[in-house]
Parts: C-alpha cells; structure tokens; sequence
C-alpha cells in the first residue's frame, strides 16, 4: 500500500490533518497505553506524527489529542512531544 499525504508546515500553528472517518481510542490498559484506531485513525494519527516530525517543529513542540480533537469520547488525552535531533 502506498499512501501520499499533503502534510501542513506552519510550526507557528499545528494543523491537524484527518482522514475519512477516522476513530481512534486511547486507553491506559494494565501493561501501558493502548491506541485502537481504525484503518482512517491510523493513516490520521500517521499524519499528526509526520507533521511533527518535519525540522522546522524544534525539540518541545507537541500536540494533544482528547475527545474534543480527534479522539473517541471515552479515550484517555494522548500527548505527543518532540524531542532533540
């Protein structure tokens, strides 16, 4: 499968990029997180990691993820930071 994704650039404002329907689920299970998506949450949560991952997001730059952007209502906040190079 290839997939081809526009990916926003703006360190200045984090554009979250969604796929389809997406559906993604955080929990805190009892050997760590568990993150249950699917096949659209995955490519979506793909994209927030990538846009994260360009350089000109420094060490710090993170983004969040609760019911209210992006998650299922019943997930736990998943927050993800960058570190150094």
């Amino acid at each position: 499968m290839e997939i081809t994704l526009a990916l926003p650039n703006n360190p200045f404002n984090f554009t979250f990029t969604w796929i389809g329907n997406h559906e993604i689920k955080v929990d805190l299970g009892h050997d760590g997180v568990i993150i249950t998506a699917n096949k659209d949450g995955l490519i979506s949560l793909a994209a927030q990691l990538l846009t994260l991952a360009q350089d000109d997001y420094e060490h710090g730059y993170d983004f969040h993820l609760d019911k209210y952007a992006g998650l299922e209502d019943d997930s736990i906040d998943l927050i993800v930071v960058k570190t150094a190079k």
